[in-house]
């Protein structure tokens, strides 16, 4: 199971991220608090002080189209922001 998916790269996590040293990711639904923690020290090498996490449920769409009623659904996600320990930094953009 893989428990990061991709890191959140907007501009209110990039402001997050240089003020509060916060960083934002998508991770797996299924992973807790401690799998997150676990991943994002060995694949990022940080010290991680706190993982605060949010479940979002699908958003439901319709539309009308000649046929009838289309409905459909996007997939629930999981996200979880992790504060770093003073110090130590993420930096997304030098990983090529």
């Amino acid at each position: 199971m893989s428990v990061l998916i991709k890191p959140i790269i907007t501009e209110k996590m990039t402001a997050d991220s240089e003020l509060n040293n916060r960083y934002g990711f998508v991770v797996n639904p299924k992973a807790n608090k401690l799998q997150i923690k676990d991943a994002i020290e060995a694949t990022y090498g940080v010290s991680v002080k706190k993982v605060r996490t949010m479940n979002y449920g699908p958003t439901r769409k319709s539309r009308y189209t000649k046929t009838g009623v289309q409905h459909g659904k996007t997939n629930a996600i999981k996200k979880a922001i992790v504060d770093v320990v003073e110090g130590d930094i993420i930096d997304f953009y030098s990983n090529l």
